[in-house]
């Protein structure tokens, strides 16, 4: 009996690796409304993939492949375009979470409490994958839009605002958003090495001819100072550690001084600040400028508009207590949600306010947030104030002239090509 049980048990494996076999081939398998082909190429249940992690991760990818495949818009130019699906959620959650705020104080309680929260989240996942997304940039703009929208059509009609008040904040508006079209056109990307560079950079197993360098989206197939290496029998030469450093294995460029490689953008660029998740773009030296200056523009904007509102909603309460106490502003709807709308406002200000403070801190001593970051880590910098001043002492000239660097550093760009006697 054991025996017979034994062949059948063998017979039945023997079925499942024929099945699998088939599968894996591409030959075509008819399968059960409650089956599918996992990542093995094998039969499962459905109910199967909830058990497996990497199954599902890869389930839910393809379905998200298929739909952003499908998602189109009608365009004037070169036919139906993708739509990226991380623009949609914040242009249906975040006026439908305010309008829910709005209906009572404790429901503005808990949805202006989870709202940043959520938003938090999404950042640490989207860091954690190093994936760009348009959710970020969509939300800023949606706000931005939603917020002006409100205040042209609930605050102005009330009567309390003048149309000199409506004009600077149109202007406010309209300034940000130049300033951010600007920011988001070049960071400043280190050129691809048009000639050979004479370095003495050991290339080794990472460096082969078969993967490919991304710089800007494009390929860069230029291993000569490899070869040049290999031909002269140099390839115990140890390399200096400088040109190490410097040497970028991911766009196979020779990075000049600060210049840094975005693992989001996948390119090198010209002394990195920080990948922006805002703007989904990196700061770097040819448009650092801009970014501080989009900020600047819209704190001020933001704060001007806010205090306006609290004035019309709140007229007889002091403009600072106004957002913590402002009696019968849930009587009426109107009311209700332009003061929701001004404690949002003040919650990404405030978020603002600490980026800004932050970015005019490393200015004034001439360290980008990188740098920062890595000479923390090395323990090579001097930190006070809870890690809110690094300082490195290696770029600073002083006060002064760290800010003249600052604000003349764009017109750089073009003339930083990388001499080769800087590489050796």
């Amino acid at each position: 009996m054991s025996i017979t049980f034994s062949s059948e048990r063998l017979s039945g494996l023997a079925v499942m690796k024929k099945r699998a076999a088939r599968v894996q081939q591409g030959e075509e398998v008819t399968l059960c409304c409650c089956e599918y082909v996992n990542r093995h190429g094998e039969r499962s249940h459905v109910a199967a993939c909830c058990c497996d992690c990497e199954d599902l991760d890869d389930s839910l990818a393809k379905v998200a492949e298929v739909v952003k495949d499908r998602v189109r818009v009608p365009w004037l130019w070169g036919g139906a375009r993708k739509v990226d699906l991380s623009i949609i959620p914040p242009l249906i959650l975040l006026p439908a979470l305010l309008h829910l705020a709005a209906l009572h104080f404790l429901l503005g309680l808990v949805v202006l409490t989870a709202l940043p929260g959520l938003v938090l989240w999404y950042y640490y996942f989207t860091h954690y994958k190093k994936g760009q997304t348009l959710f970020f940039l969509s939300l800023a703009l949606f706000s931005l839009g939603y917020m002006y929208y409100l205040f042209i059509t609930e605050v102005f009609p009330s009567g309390d605002i003048s149309l000199a008040q409506v004009s600077m904040v149109t202007v406010g508006v309209v300034l940000t958003l130049i300033a951010l079209v600007y920011t988001k056109r070049e960071p400043g990307i280190v050129p691809l090495n048009q000639n050979p560079v004479p370095c003495t950079v050991r290339c080794d197993s990472s460096l082969t001819d078969n993967s490919t360098g991304i710089n800007g989206g494009r390929q860069d197939a230029t291993m000569a100072a490899a070869d040049r290496i290999r031909s002269s029998g140099q390839e115990d030469a140890e390399p200096k550690e400088s040109s190490r450093r410097n040497w970028c294995t991911t766009c196979r460029v020779m990075r000049p001084p600060r210049a840094g490689h975005c693992r989001i953008c996948g390119v090198c660029v010209l002394r990195l600040d920080h990948h922006c998740v805002w703007i989904n773009s990196c700061v770097g030296q040819a448009n650092h400028r801009s970014f501080l200056l989009t900020l600047i523009l819209f704190l001020l904007t933001s704060l001007y508009g806010i205090s306006l509102v609290l004035q019309s909603v709140c007229p007889k309460q002091p403009l600072l207590l106004a957002l913590l106490s402002c009696p019968g502003v849930y009587n009426q709807y109107r009311t209700a949600l332009c003061f929701t709308c001004a404690w949002y406002s003040s919650i990404v200000t405030g978020g603002l306010l600490h980026l800004l403070a932050v970015q005019v801190i490393n200015i004034s001593h001439n360290v980008t947030e990188r740098e920062a970051r890595v000479a923390l880590r090395e323990k090579t910098a001097r930190s006070t104030y809870w890690g809110l001043v690094v300082d490195t002492g290696v770029y600073s000239r002083g006060f002064r002239g760290n800010w003249t660097e600052f604000l003349t550093m764009g017109d750089k760009c073009n003339a930083l090509a990388v001499a080769p006697t800087d590489l050796v």
